[in-house]
């Protein structure tokens, strides 16, 4: 059997957000929550599974051209999701249209590799805490994730628990600017 990696695409956030989750991170620290480690706070775009080298090269040389307008989800709840037990921080508004435009792109992408992806409707979030079983009471303040890349992220496992390291980042492209407005 070839070596395989665990992968999925993501958002990465800026080092803006990235401050931002760390503080919502600290607010929920004493809760008693198995807290995902700040460093791998993340928003999981599409995931992969298991993935051969020829298959990850393949999928990477087919994202290349995938090119969506930057956009911000606004995340300003959080949720309690019982059956697999975590906390996470949503958006209340659906994600905007190029976000849904990406993950469509990446799914596609993933079926032409012949990797088979989640069929569920794509809902933003950003995983807090594990083995949660209920939502702590904690007020939050909304957190504005401005995304203008994505990334293909490998889950190693390591004797601390996981880490996640983004392989490679795609920018999204810009708008183009009116220089006579």
């Amino acid at each position: 059997m070839p070596d395989t990696s665990r992968l999925f695409f993501a958002l990465w956030p800026d080092d803006e957000t990235r401050q931002a989750l760390t503080c919502l991170h600290q607010s929920i620290a004493g809760k008693g929550l198995k807290l995902v480690q700040p460093h791998n706070l993340h928003v999981t775009l599409v995931f992969l599974g298991q993935v051969d080298v020829e298959t990850q090269s393949t999928i990477m040389q087919d994202v290349e051209d995938i090119a969506v307008q930057p956009f911000a989800l606004n995340f300003d709840s959080l949720s309690y999701w019982r059956r697999p037990g975590i906390l996470c921080l949503s958006c209340t508004q659906p994600a905007p249209e190029p976000a849904m435009m990406l993950v469509s792109a990446l799914e596609t992408a993933a079926a032409n590799c012949g990797l088979r992806t989640d069929t569920r409707p794509y809902t933003p979030h950003i995983t807090l805490a594990r083995h949660v079983r209920h939502l702590p009471e904690i007020q939050i303040e909304p957190i504005v994730w401005r995304a203008e890349a994505f990334c293909l992220v490998e889950s190693c496992s390591e004797p601390e628990g996981v880490r996640y390291q983004a392989i490679k980042q795609w920018p999204f492209i810009k708008p183009i600017v009116n220089p006579d407005q």
